[in-house]
């Protein structure tokens, strides 16, 4: 009776040892006796105890930092990089028995094509280009990882170092540019100015007494300045007196 007893409780604690649980964001990769026999899972299972094995493969995506590395552009410029990877598993039975760890190979595929997809570019392309280079990684690593049952889902660089020369020789660059910008507004300015003053000049060509209205305007203009000599020019007073003349001539002739 007493060994009943001891069988019947190895018994429901073999049974007991059987129960798992599996979460909506994991799989149950089932061997028995070695062979794979499918996965499993959500929910509640059971594992025949000594028979069968299980393997919990998570399913949701992995944020993975590329560490930063050196790597020298096609222009023989050295930069240090560094960028995050996004993966999931999508075949748990692949990322379990096709290869023994699937993040660090992931891990190292990773930074191996970082350094080789961005050595293909000068240093002017790889800044302008950024965002064409990702998706040139995410597709390059994708085609590694798919026999393993891993989709990458992007790959975004997020830390560009220059050397100190660079940085230099690029904020000279930039600054050379600001200052032809700018050139190049103050000409437009004085070509505009210009064309206005000619304008002007045709009008006051047309309407001496413009000119001297004129005349009239810039004194005043001097007067606020509080000075206490006002030169007058000698052939002032007789184009005022020409003015007066042809105001008067207007007046008659309305």
């Amino acid at each position: 009776m007493d060994i009943l007893t001891y069988l019947v409780v190895f018994v429901l604690v073999l049974l007991v040892a059987g129960i798992k649980v599996i979460t909506e964001y994991q799989r149950g990769v089932i061997f028995r006796l070695g062979r794979l026999v499918g996965e499993r899972g959500p929910g509640l299972i059971f594992v025949i105890p000594v028979i069968e094995t299980m393997v919990r493969v998570g399913l949701r995506t992995v944020t993975m930092n590329i560490p930063s590395q050196k790597i020298i552009t096609k222009d023989n410029v050295s930069i240090d990089i560094s960028a995050v990877a996004y993966y999931h598993v999508v075949d748990s039975k692949k990322s379990v028995i096709a290869i023994e760890n699937v993040h660090d190979a992931v891990n190292q595929i990773s930074q191996t094509t970082v350094r080789n997809v961005v050595g293909q570019f000068m240093l002017d392309q790889f800044l302008s280009q950024t965002v064409d280079i990702n998706e040139k990684i995410k597709n390059v690593i994708d085609v590694h990882t798919e026999p393993w049952g891993i989709q990458v889902t992007a790959v975004e660089i997020k830390d560009v170092i220059l050397p100190d020369n660079m940085q230099r020789a690029m904020a000279k660059e930039a600054e050379a540019e600001r200052e032809r910008r700018a050139k190049i507004v103050a000409a437009e300015g004085e070509f505009q100015a210009s064309e206005k003053l000619g304008q002007a000049a045709d009008i006051i060509a047309n309407h001496p007494v413009a000119l001297q209205l004129r005349t009239l305007q810039t004194m005043a203009e001097i007067a606020t300045e509080k000075n206490s000599t006002i030169i007058f020019p000698a052939q002032f007073m007789t184009t005022v007196k020409e003015a007066i003349e042809t105001l008067n001539r207007d007046e008659k002739n309305d």
